[in-house]
């Protein structure tokens, strides 16, 4: 598939929940939130169909995301119906990590290739306020097990907020020496009605690594799901950084990816409000090509970029829970 600027689209994000166990500043806002019904979720029947539609026509990567993926019940039987259908070749899945314990040897099992985690300080009262009352040692419990079954790699996903701090920074650089893991520090995105302020620069980000030690960061490249991120390696580390720039450095021209809300709605651009309906097509007894072409038809709005970039449109998007990051 091709947007209308001839970018091919292959990558799917896909949000089964907006509901999540933990309350986190730059994603819900403070004074709570509205929650779909049951009803105008789509269901896991539904999502299959329009991954198997969207496979015929070249997509074959997809991430799961919500709200909190591992919330939503029969989760790991969803992860091993699509690797089922076989078109997909990279299935990944975004989540804060606090259910991963117990759930990570299974979801590998059943077909998930790889994991992101979001942790975004390492300090124990911080994460709490910032996660709403999260509890930082089952996230971090929920690390090590996804490196021990293989759930590779593992990417830490860091929003530089204003609990970043040095100490962290030197914390995750102790992590990519032990581990062959991917800390990845993402730029503060103004998304929704957010409680919390900007943290770090990636410049100032960078320089607290060189502070810490280890040498320069080298250019690097990872061996599966690059994506947006621009990585780095230290001498000696097993592992990598990655650096996510989307307003001061943005990747718009080389995306590759579209986004389905919980309740079905395709979104073009997360940083953008335009969103089109397919649940009344999947509803209504459409046929295959019917909802084929309303993706068809979706891409050739998707957006040449976002319109954070001239600092537009951030107060009205929806809810970073809502849409799946």
């Amino acid at each position: 598939m091709q947007d209308g600027y001839g970018r091919i689209i292959d990558y799917l994000r896909i949000s089964v929940t907006d509901r999540c166990n933990f309350r986190c500043r730059y994603c819900m806002p403070l004074e709570g939130v509205q929650l779909l019904k049951h009803s105008e979720i789509l269901s896991y029947e539904e999502l299959l169909r329009l991954i198997r539609i969207l496979g015929q026509h070249g997509v074959n990567k997809i991430r799961l995301t919500g709200g909190e993926p591992l919330v939503r019940k029969e989760i790991v039987e969803f992860v091993r119906s699509i690797k089922e259908i076989g078109s997909i070749k990279d299935l990944a899945m975004t989540t804060n990590g606090s259910l991963l314990q117990d759930m990570a040897y299974d979801l590998k099992k059943a077909g998930l290739d790889r994991v992101n985690i979001s942790i975004d300080t390492n300090h124990a009262e911080r994460f709490s306020h910032i996660t709403g009352g999260g509890q930082l040692e089952d996230v971090v419990k929920g690390i090590q097990r996804a490196i021990e079954v293989g759930l590779n790699p593992v990417k830490l996903n860091v929003v530089a907020t204003e609990v970043l701090s040095e100490e962290d920074i030197l914390y995750f650089v102790k992590q990519v020496h032990k581990f062959p893991i991917a800390v990845r520090f993402i730029e503060y995105m103004p998304i929704g009605r957010c409680g919390v302020k900007p943290g770090p620069s990636i410049a100032t980000i960078k320089n607290m690594i060189h502070k810490a030690g280890y040498g320069e960061l080298e250019s690097a490249m990872m061996t599966k799901g690059n994506g947006p991120a621009k990585y780095y390696r230290l001498p000696q580390a097993l592992g990598f950084f990655g650096f996510i720039t989307p307003i001061s450095e943005h990747f718009c021209p080389s995306c590759n990816r579209i986004r389905l809300t919980a309740d079905g709605k395709i979104k073009l651009c997360l940083l953008a409000n335009h969103e089109i309906d397919v649940k009344t097509a999947l509803r209504s007894g459409a046929t295959d090509e019917t909802i084929y072409e309303v993706f068809q038809k979706a891409l050739q709005e998707k957006p040449l970029q976002h319109s954070l970039i001239d600092n537009k449109g951030g107060r009205d998007l929806r809810g970073m829970f809502q849409v799946g990051g």
